[in-house]
């Protein structure tokens, strides 16, 4: 009786077992879509998060910039020697690009973007970086083209170029340049150990180099930056403290011997020796330099044409009136005879030790030879004529 009942009971059971676990199955189903979903949903929108998180942080990163060509022109000046970066700023800081970031993506995407020179170009406020980039390219946006001072280049030569190059007259330039210390010449650098007049003029302080003027300069502005870059040079090598304690003599004479070795010397190796040479016959031994440059500067002062020394007569050299004559008086002439540049200064400071008194030019190359006695300038002279070098002695 108890086995049936247990049967019973184990039938009853099997069978409300049977239906609670269909029950449950559709319910595990439900909640199996459902969580499903949600599963569904919860990856779309951490996928969502996640590309509008990526393309926030990708929109920070991409530099900010200005479509199109611009509106209203505007002039930029670019410094001498500035970097990219500190083109970018100078760009953004007239608003002709709206980032220095976007300015360095775009000269990065062009490889002439190295060859942006210094100058004041006519550009657009808020133009694109790319099309910032193609304007400093085309030279027809710069406004001042630049000018190149050579060398030993005379205060009338330098007139001429600065002229032809910024359409300033020469009589500007000229009348600018009656006060030296005014173009901001320390007064000081017109003093001489040597007792000798003093010639106060702004030859040798306009510094030889390529410079950018700004299109609206005037004259006496456009002297001063030639004035200010040559103590700027001068103050770099020491070179006024150097002469007066290494060689005993001013600035001002120093100054005249590397403008002479400037216009004497034919490579850049001789301007020392040939200031050395200026030194021992203007000081060790009180003679004349007899530098033929002296007389033809003074022929230049005086309208006339520049000579080969072979062609310049007595008269010209020993003319009384001359204040440059160094054919025969001794020491150093009244001033510099043009722009020396820096290894003249250098080679003025820091000439070598040697007794040398006359120096040739011995080869068509512009090489000198040196000697410190008669005989052996002699036999340099013969070197020179029969390298075919024309000299008077030949």
């Amino acid at each position: 009786m108890i086995d049936e009942l247990d049967v019973a009971f184990e039938e009853e059971d099997a069978e409300q077992t049977g239906t609670d676990r269909k029950r449950r199955s559709g319910k595990g189903a439900g909640k199996s879509a459902v969580a499903m979903f949600l599963t569904l949903l919860l990856f779309a929108v951490l996928g969502g998060g996640v590309y509008y998180g990526y393309t926030k942080v990708a929109d920070f990163f991409v530099a900010a910039d200005y479509d199109g060509s611009g509106s209203n022109p505007v002039e930029v000046t670019i410094a001498k020697n500035s970097s990219l970066t500190e083109i970018g700023n100078e760009l953004v800081e007239s608003d002709v690009v709206k980032s220095t970031k976007a300015f360095l993506n775009a000269a990065e995407a062009e490889p002439r973007s190295k060859n942006i020179q210094s100058g004041t170009y006519v550009l657009r406020r808020q133009m694109s970086a790319a099309s910032a980039v193609t304007q400093l390219l085309d030279p027809n946006t710069r406004l001042s083209k630049g000018v190149t001072i050579p060398e030993g280049k005379t205060l009338k030569g330098t007139y001429d170029l600065l002229a032809k190059a910024t359409g300033i007259p020469v009589k500007d330039f000229q009348e600018a340049a009656k006060d030296p210390e005014a173009l901001g010449v320390p007064d000081w650098w017109f003093k001489r150990n040597d007792g000798k007049q003093v010639s106060k003029t702004a030859e040798g302080f306009l510094f030889p180099d390529t410079y950018e003027f700004d299109p609206k300069a005037n004259a006496t502005q456009v002297l001063r930056t030639m004035v200010e870059h040559f103590l700027t040079v001068t103050g770099e090598i020491g070179f006024a403290d150097g002469v007066q304690q290494n060689l005993g003599v001013s600035p001002y004479e120093a100054l005249i011997v590397a403008s002479l070795a400037e216009a004497e010397a034919g490579v850049p190796a001789d301007l020392p020796k040939v200031a050395r040479v200026a030194y021992n016959r203007a000081y060790k031994k009180k003679m004349p330099l007899q530098f033929d440059v002296t007389t033809n500067y003074w022929l230049e002062l005086s309208g006339k044409k520049a000579k080969h020394s072979g062609k310049l007569t007595v008269a010209e050299m020993t003319d009384p009136k001359n204040p440059y004559n160094s054919e025969n008086v001794v020491g150093l002439p009244v001033g510099p005879i043009n722009s020396p540049g820096k290894a003249a200064l250098t080679g003025a400071m820091k000439p070598p030790t040697a007794s040398w008194l006359f120096f040739v030019a011995v080869d068509k190359k512009g090489n000198s030879a040196f000697a410190s006695t008669d005989g052996e300038h002699e036999k340099n002279k013969k070197k020179a004529c029969a390298n075919g070098i024309p000299l008077s002695d030949c």
